[in-house]
């Protein structure tokens, strides 16, 4: 078994910037600004990502998907996490499960929890019950406490 561990943090955009839905966990979340970022912004994917390739030992996130790459501009996270998938199991591994937490003042996460955790596990190829996802907030405390942007923390295990 081996065991790896994910971050990743994303600034919404500014009220100019260019519209962008906010996507977390593969899931649109409608009325909501998008997060900066290279790619589509998927911070819960991101963090995923980071933790398979780290439990893998396969690098991370930025050397698979350079955002000096226009290739990834704009990418849909999904597809980045679908290509990771098919590393993962060429290096031999499986998903055991996956633990995320999402950190945040806005969106809400626990009412779309439920459709988060069942995109990640259809995703992963796993089922839901190996997928846990957590809302949190950072009780207004620094950046991500004032609304600025989302953190997420990603485990994962595979075997």
């Amino acid at each position: 078994m081996r065991i790896g561990f994910g971050y990743d943090s994303h600034r919404f955009l500014s009220e100019g910037d260019a519209a962008k839905p906010l996507v977390l966990g593969g899931v649109a979340f409608d009325g909501e600004r998008g997060l900066k970022a290279h790619s589509d912004g998927d911070v819960v994917i991101h963090a995923v990502i980071d933790a398979l390739l780290g439990a893998a030992a396969l690098g991370d996130i930025g050397s698979h998907f350079p955002d000096s790459d226009e290739k990834w501009r704009g990418a849909d996270s999904a597809r980045l996490l679908s290509e990771v998938m098919r590393e993962i199991g060429l290096a031999g591994y499986t998903v055991g499960n996956l633990d995320v937490t999402i950190i945040c003042e806005r969106p809400k996460i626990g009412p779309r929890r439920e459709e988060v955790r069942s995109r990640l596990a259809s995703l992963l190829g796993i089922s839901v019950s190996q997928v846990s996802v957590k809302g949190k907030t950072n009780e207004k405390m620094d950046d991500v406490g004032a609304g600025l942007g989302i953190e997420v923390h990603a485990v994962a295990l595979l075997q």
